[in-house]
């Protein structure tokens, strides 16, 4: 079981308890995020790359641990890349 913080437990037995009520603007609201999430998701884009075979059945090995096509494993790599979220932790810290 995940462990919670403060704010999410209190959350959680505000939900069990009843007492968290609906948004006037729930529907507004989840149209919206699925408008996001569709356009953030969108694959509009396609490229070629030219890999080494030894770097490209890495990636295909590591995308069948993760569970995922090979190929959405590599733009997930990008797009964490380009959000800056994707980090070198072999890189020593100054």
């Amino acid at each position: 079981m995940t462990k919670l913080d403060s704010y999410e437990k209190e959350i959680l037995e505000a939900f069990e308890s009843g007492k968290l009520k609906k948004s006037k603007t729930e529907k507004q609201q989840i149209k919206r995020h699925v408008s996001v999430a569709e356009a953030t998701f969108k694959k509009d884009a396609r490229i070629n790359i030219r890999l080494s075979s030894r770097d490209l059945r890495s990636l295909q090995a590591k995308a069948l641990m993760e569970g995922m096509p090979y190929q959405t494993f590599v733009s997930s790599i990008l797009h964490k890349f380009i959000d800056g979220k994707l980090v070198d932790k072999s890189a020593k810290k100054c």
